[in-house]
């Protein structure tokens, strides 16, 4: 087939008695939609956990260094690297000038006020390198002005001219993936080439307050050291993902092979990574019932709607939810996407090849993308 420009992510995943995506109060995050308040599991804490996730599929596996996202890299990862040059004055100097230029003016005062930055592993080893340079000035008024004349647009030696120079990968292959934005230098930005939806349950959501309590070993009489509470649920969750095709292949620098070997990650871990809180007490892993895949050229849409009236909590009723609003789309709109499907219980999908095994599924479409070009 013709290289797709989508390729769209469907998955259906089950889970019992669990806290997988908390908001602030504690409480399961949920989501109106329909006729009912469903649970729902975050895009951030989706990708999140697909991100870090030590796995045979992991993102680590695939080859380009990644990327580490947080708001004290010049603390944690600038400034241990230059012990034993300069002195105590030209690196803390170095280290406060990096900060500011990637963070903000506020940045050396109050850490907490900044925002975490996802910044490549070859940038942190660039901004190092220029970091022991100014740690090795004469004063800390010369490191300081060493590293604010590298940020300055006219020098071009920012994260953005580093992009143009040594190509995207340098920002970490999840910058490539799932974007990023730096408001300090925005031509260093990247747009998302892998849109996550917000996980959701096809039914009502189902959750109760589990009572417990916490035994003190040396405590006598009740033996009670504690009597706590907290939210868990169990659901069935759709989760949709979208791969633009051109888009990612572009951020992996027109490496067609290695964008198709990104996808069959993908849903790999799409099927076998599970999120969730409280994981020493509920062991919130399951792997997908479900995964249907859509390769074509038209604008992705999602299947979410074939929820929007709530179904039975079972598999069966939410992939013949599934397939029945497919069959409408298609009579409405016209069949036009490649469709592959590994489940665990036969499921009849309009136009699907059917009962793929989840590693040939995810071959066979990574197949369709490493011709591309």
């Amino acid at each position: 087939m013709a290289t797709p420009r989508f390729i769209q992510i469907h998955a259906l995943v089950s889970h019992s008695a669990a806290l997988l995506n908390r908001d602030d109060s504690g409480f399961a995050k949920r989501l109106p939609f329909g006729d009912g308040v469903r649970t729902r599991i975050s895009s951030q804490c989706l990708k999140r956990h697909w991100r870090t996730a030590e796995d045979a599929f992991g993102l680590d596996k695939i080859g380009p260094e990644l990327a580490v996202r947080s708001r004290r890299l010049p603390e944690e990862r600038i400034l241990p690297a230059l012990a034993g040059i300069g002195t105590e004055e030209t690196r803390k100097a170095a280290v406060e000038a990096i900060a500011v230029a990637l963070y903000s003016k506020n940045a050396v005062k109050d850490p907490s006020t900044r925002q975490a930055l996802l910044i490549g592993e070859p940038e942190i080893a660039y901004l190092v390198s220029k970091a022991k340079d100014a740690a090795a000035e004469p004063d800390a008024k010369a490191a300081g002005a060493f590293i604010e004349k590298l940020f300055k647009k006219e020098e071009k030696a920012n994260l953005s001219a580093l992009l143009k120079a040594k190509g995207p990968l340098n920002a970490g292959l999840e910058a490539a993936l799932f974007g990023r934005m730096i408001t300090s230098d925005p031509d260093a930005n990247t747009d998302a080439a892998i849109h996550v939806a917000h996980a959701f349950t096809v039914h009502r959501e189902q959750a109760e307050t589990d009572y417990f309590t916490v035994v003190d070993d040396l405590e006598t009489g009740t033996g009670a050291g504690g009597i706590f509470d907290t939210e868990i649920n169990a659901g069935l969750f759709y989760v949709y993902v979208v791969v633009d095709v051109p888009l990612l292949i572009a951020n992996l620098g027109a490496d067609a092979p290695l964008a198709a070997k990104v996808v069959e990650h993908l849903i790999h871990l799409i099927a076998t990574v599970s999120p969730g809180a409280k994981k020493g007490s509920t062991a919130p892993y399951a792997y997908a019932d479900l995964v249907l895949v859509e390769s074509g050229a038209r604008q992705p849409r999602s299947l979410a709607n074939a929820f929007r009236t709530a179904v039975a909590p079972t598999v069966a009723a939410a992939g013949t939810a599934l397939a029945v609003h497919l069959a409408k789309l298609d009579g409405m709109y016209g069949p036009g996407e490649t469709r592959r499907l590994a489940a665990l219980d036969p499921l009849d999908v309009p136009a699907a090849q059917g009962s793929l095994t989840l590693a040939a599924l995810a071959q066979a479409v990574a197949a369709d993308i490493a011709d591309a070009g």
